[in-house]
């Protein structure tokens, strides 16, 4: 696989409730971590004494995180209205050249933030909400 650019790592908000979904504006840097808690079964029976996980068994989760600048009303906007009506809509991050990760998720933060002399700028941070799908190109 080759060298991916940063740039072309989207995420992407469902707009209308329908399955249409658009970039959200402005992002400069967006990241996707995938999350398992784990299950201890060790006993004094283990081998070795080493640790002993049961598989399969802990929660998954996943959190998304993107800053940037206000760029567009339309998806500013929708933030806006998603995290203050406490909706829980559908996302998608497009990964270049490995997939779609799509599901529901909660916009556990949005900050602004300025400066006298530069641009003002956001953060978001999400959580998943429910099962997420993968598909790969």
């Amino acid at each position: 696989m080759a060298v991916q650019q940063g740039r072309d790592l989207l995420i992407k908000m469902d707009m209308t409730g329908d399955g249409h979904f658009e970039t959200i504006a402005g992002l400069r840097a967006s990241r996707i971590s995938f999350n398992a808690e784990t299950v201890d079964v060790t006993s004094i029976e283990s081998e070795g004494r080493w640790r002993e996980l049961l598989g399969g068994a802990g929660v998954r989760s996943a959190v998304i995180a993107g800053s940037g600048v206000f760029r567009d009303g339309t998806t500013d906007e929708r933030a806006r209205q998603v995290f203050f009506d406490g909706e829980i809509p559908r996302f998608q991050v497009v990964i270049p050249d490995f997939g779609n990760v799509e599901g529901p998720f909660q916009i556990t933060s949005l900050e602004y933030s300025g400066s006298y002399n530069g641009e003002a700028s956001y953060e978001i941070s999400l959580a998943s909400a429910g099962a997420l799908n993968f598909v790969s190109i």
